[in-house]
């Protein structure tokens, strides 16, 4: 069983306390992104929990980052503006060499530096990664990049970015995962040499975008580990990203619940508080084990993934899970409140407009129960 937090939770919801609903409602309706409140998580150390102490962070496993994002989210807050340092990090702890830890990895943990963007996904391959294009060609002492990224959150407001590219093309490499690449950008250097970026309007504020490189330059150094194994370096950090997403969906799930549950028991129609009425008691109930049984899913796929176990099956699962249950909170939400959760004043159709990304990012439902399908159930491969 994982450890609970209880005094990380207790001290990140003080801290979220300070970013009421009209802050959140402010910054949904002028797309704009929360900076204070990614300042306010810095300053506390939050976002450097996963970072070891020897480079100035908290050196806290997945399990801590994980209360941390869900306490965010129980709060009506938005981790969205900054998981993506959480888990991206993994990648460049496990396989960065020590110099480029150490030149980066307390600037990270100080807020000098940010490492929010990930570019993975491109337009014509979508989830299928291993056909990504963007290519990084070696010139000396650098690479030269070319390609587009899409999909990359908060590509405007970091300093660094993770991104993978191919650099051997791809029928030159035995293996479709070979040949695919992984460096550290410095977006500062690369926004006024070839590189653009262009935001993209969502659904809900994202602040997500699509980059273009055009002979890009990359120094040799920031290349993480070998060349080629980029995509190897990424998958843990894969199993990462989904594992604390659906922690970010318990969060989401508890929130809609604890709205729910105390309108249904104030909100008075026909003379009697319409909690008392099955028809609006028993789906909040349903959400209610629907959130439990996922969020024991997400501490299994924890226990796994910090005992060094493979757990893809396990943090798929989660993921999926945990969306499901938050996406069904959400409706219980908006119909236990009727009318007024339409009303903005209310945070409901915010937050549900919010979580119900996670059933389509990072990866589709449809994608994992493909991947359950082939690796745990044994049938063959659908795509």
């Amino acid at each position: 069983m994982t450890e609970d937090y209880g005094a990380i939770r207790e001290e990140v919801a003080k801290l979220c306390a300070g970013f009421p609903g009209e802050y959140w409602r402010a910054k949904d309706k002028d797309r704009a992104y929360p900076g204070e409140f990614v300042e306010a998580l810095t300053n506390a150390g939050y976002l450097a929990a996963l970072i070891p102490e020897e480079y100035g962070g908290a050196g806290l496993p997945l399990s801590a980052a994980s209360a941390i994002l869900e306490e965010i989210h129980r709060s009506g807050s938005n981790g969205g503006a900054c998981h993506a340092q959480m888990y991206i990090m993994g990648t460049l702890l496990r396989h960065g060499s020590e110099a480029q830890k150490a030149e980066y990895l307390p600037r990270i943990a100080s807020g000098a530096l940010r490492l929010q963007a990930f570019g993975v996904t491109e337009p014509s391959s979508g989830t299928d990664t291993l056909s990504i294009k963007t290519f990084a060609r070696r010139d000396g002492d650098r690479y030269v990049v070319n390609g587009q990224k899409i999909w990359t959150s908060r590509a405007e407001h970091s300093d660094l970015m993770l991104l993978l590219a191919r650099t051997t093309p791809r029928d030159q490499v035995a293996k479709r995962t070979d040949g695919l690449s992984t460096f550290l950008v410095d977006m500062r250097a690369a926004l006024g040499a070839g590189m653009s970026i262009r935001p993209i309007d969502t659904m809900m504020n994202h602040s997500t975008t699509e980059i273009f490189f055009d002979d890009v330059p990359i120094p040799a150094a920031n290349l993480i580990g070998e060349e080629g194994k980029g995509f190897r370096y990424i998958l843990s950090g894969m199993n990462a990203e989904r594992i604390l997403i659906a922690a970010e969906c318990i969060g989401d799930a508890k929130w809609f619940i604890e709205k729910s549950a105390a309108y249904a028991k104030e909100r008075q129609v026909f003379g009697r508080p319409i909690g008392q009425n099955q028809g609006i008691q028993f789906p909040i109930a349903r959400a209610y084990a629907q959130m439990r049984a996922a969020e024991l899913m997400v501490h299994d796929a924890l226990r796994r993934y910090e005992a060094r176990e493979n757990p893809g099956a396990e943090a798929n699962m989660a993921k999926m899970l945990a969306a499901e249950a938050s996406w069904a909170a959400a409706e219980t939400a908006v119909q236990t409140h009727g009318g007024f959760g339409f009303a903005a004043e209310y945070d409901i159709e915010r937050k549900f407009r919010e979580t119900r990304l996670y059933q389509v990012a990072p990866i589709s439902t449809n994608l994992i129960l493909s991947y359950l399908a082939e690796h745990v159930l044994g049938l063959p491969r659908s795509y």
